[in-house]
């Protein structure tokens, strides 16, 4: 469903992404590790289509066609989300606001029904509480005053209340303790059983204690310089990452 084909990405006029390849289908947890500054967040960010990310060579493909020519918002319509590091604080901005207006431009329907915010509303409250949330957080302004794990457990109900079809997950365990991070695992497990692709980016492997991926790729400066499976994670998580680079 998602393809990064043989993706060169330039920021500030430095390459970052030099060659990567992979894929994400439907129902499959895609695992990208690496250390700080590798180019995970990079990633990412170029698939989303981030201005400041300058593809200068490669393709992502979204069900055989390429997004490059896509802003933001039109690969969000086409079924991808991106949860970020740090969630920005959107000050006046409401929760009960900010998430029937995103689901009323995905569906088409018109922002002045106000009957279906509310229809909304119902709809996605039980996805807070899949997230340890209250419904509450539906009324503060959305992350402003929340603690590091408010804003990731927030950010993945919104994954979920949004229904893609493709789910990056930038970091999605910081901020969190241990109760946070299994729930974070049975959520990902969630996706994956209703046919989402899920792309899981993540310096720290102690999340895939708790769940299984199909697939883990090691991006070190760049490139992709390992895939395989749990083994992988489970080398890096023994000897660290310089020994990827020298095995």
């Amino acid at each position: 469903m998602l393809e990064v084909k043989d993706l060169h990405v330039t920021v500030e006029e430095k390459e970052i992404l030099k060659g990567v390849n992979l894929k994400v289908e439907p129902g499959k947890l895609v695992v990208v590790m690496g250390p700080n500054a590798g180019g995970k967040s990079t990633l990412a960010y170029a698939i989303m289509g981030r201005e400041g990310y300058e593809v200068t060579k490669g393709d992502i493909l979204f069900n055989g066609e390429s997004i490059l020519e896509l802003g933001p918002d039109e690969r969000s319509r086409l079924g991808i989300f991106l949860s970020v590091q740090e969630p920005p604080p959107l000050p006046g901005v409401k929760g009960s606001l900010l998430v029937p207006a995103v689901i009323k431009k995905r569906r088409g329907i018109p922002m002045d029904d106000k009957f279906a915010d509310i229809k909304i509303l119902r709809e996605v409250r039980p996805k807070l509480e899949l997230v340890g949330l209250d419904s509450s957080y539906m009324g503060r302004e959305v992350n402003v005053g929340f603690s590091g794990g408010e804003k990731k457990r927030f950010e993945l109900f919104q994954a979920l209340a949004y229904d893609p079809k493709i789910v990056i997950l930038d970091e999605p365990d910081s901020g969190l303790d241990v109760d946070g991070v299994k729930m974070v695992a049975r959520v990902i497990d969630d996706m994956r059983k209703n046919g989402k692709g899920v792309l899981l980016i993540t310096h720290n492997p102690r999340l895939l204690h708790f769940i299984t991926p199909d697939e883990v790729n090691v991006l070190i400066d760049g490139k992709i310089v390992m895939t395989g499976g749990l083994d992988v994670a489970e080398f890096v998580e023994t000897h660290g990452y310089d020994k990827v680079v020298t095995r």
